[in-house]
């Protein structure tokens, strides 16, 4: 079995890395090998302030750009702003704004399952954090994801043409500054902006702490929020994806939100979207789709298997069990019945499920609907499990 697993999971690793398109990996490597010449260009404190002004304001394009307006509309702009948005979200040199909003569209119809682009749970660290951009399957924007977006011309030549106007940045930086600008302020910075980014991807479903119940995931990260401008507080986005702010807190900050902010001040951009106040405290109620999917990772946290070998192991020390093994023999649908009246101390509480969800999880306004259905699933799978065991059908 064990030899099994470990067949499974290198047919997996070889199907994500033979996935992966080397030709186009090949630009991404080389800029990074790029930064071999800050040996001869010397790094100053000129190259090195032009490298994090470049780095935020950019970080600001992906944030701002790519990921609240384009992927999910948290706020709205004039056509020219949107265009001039989607050019500095581009300058990041991270695919075209298409590509971009529709892979993270689907990211969150997906999240963390097989048919999420980037999940570390499903695909390990590296694939998540930067191989799944250049996988065969995730390389084309698939532009009826992103309707509301593919109906402008503009949008769609800039994201067939992504790396025009980052090329044309740099090269003006280049004949601005010299070599130095170039690979110390422009190419660091863009660098240092890829894993900034990827990071989100790979780490914050990994670390930090889960404050909503999301049916993912998705962890709030404060180190990652520093680095991303708000980012980091990537549970509280994935629990109401639709505001503009992300860090639901005072204490939560967020940059990106400030900024957005700030323009709405000038009239460049309108219709900010708060949180609404029931679901920053956690009082909203939860989708019925999320309920039944925390439902299930709750009830799987409780082995099947273990509980019916105690069962078994009480068999002939408990008479009323008795009655479960005759109904059990008669129909699945009486099985279940059985095991729903009659009381088994192996099956967990209520108030035992309670407490795995708040151990994981600071708010949950749907605790006592995700336990009643987690225990339903539990008294289901037991009663298919003892169904199908001829020794606790046996009439003896």
């Amino acid at each position: 079995m064990e030899s099994r697993k470990r067949s499974n999971s290198n047919n997996h690793d070889r199907l994500i890395e033979s996935d992966v398109v080397y030709p186009a990996a090949i630009p991404f490597v080389l800029v990074h090998l790029a930064l071999v010449g800050m040996i001869w260009t010397g790094v100053s404190w000129w190259s090195l302030s032009l490298a994090v002004g470049l780095y935020i304001i950019r970080m600001f394009g992906v944030t701002a750009g790519y990921h609240r307006y384009f992927s999910h509309r948290t706020f709205r702009t004039s056509r020219a702003g949107q265009f001039l948005l989607a050019l500095l979200a581009q300058s990041s040199a991270q695919r075209g704004v298409l590509w971009w909003a529709a892979k993270h569209r689907d990211h969150h119809r997906y999240s963390d399952t097989p048919l999420d682009p980037h999940s570390p749970r499903q695909m390990g660290f590296w694939f998540s954090h930067v191989g799944w951009i250049f996988s065969r399957t995730r390389f084309k924007a698939d532009y009826s994801k992103v309707p509301d977006l593919a109906k402008y011309r503009e949008l769609v030549w800039l994201d067939r043409n992504p790396y025009v106007w980052p090329l044309l940045l740099g090269f003006l930086i280049w004949l601005a500054l010299g070599w130095e600008g170039l690979v110390v302020g422009y190419l660091l910075s863009t660098v240092l902006l890829f894993h900034g980014t990827f990071m989100i991807n790979s780490l914050a479903h990994v670390v930090g702490r889960r404050r909503y119940v999301t049916g993912d995931d998705s962890r709030n990260n404060w180190l990652l929020a520093i680095f991303t401008l708000g980012e980091g507080w990537h549970n509280n986005h994935h629990h109401f994806q639709s505001a503009a702010r992300q860090g639901f807190r005072w204490y939560e900050y967020d940059p990106t939100y400030y900024g957005l902010k700030f323009l709405e001040r000038l009239n460049l951009v309108w219709d900010v979207k708060e949180p609404p106040v029931e679901v920053v405290r956690g009082e909203s109620r939860l989708r019925r789709q999320v309920v039944e999917k925390i439902a299930h990772q709750l009830a799987a946290s409780f082995s099947v298997e273990k509980i019916a070998a105690e069962i078994r192991e009480a068999w002939d020390k408990t008479p009323s069990l008795d009655e479960l093994r005759k109904r059990a023999g008669d129909a699945y649908a009486h099985a279940q019945a059985a095991i729903t009246d009659i009381h088994l101390p192996q099956l967990p509480s209520i108030d035992e499920l309670k407490l795995r969800i708040i151990e994981s999880y600071e708010a949950c306004a749907s605790l006592d609907e995700i336990v009643e259905r987690a225990r339903e699933i539990i008294v289901e799978n037991l009663s298919l499990h003892l169904f199908d065991d001829p020794h606790l059908l046996t009439v003896g």
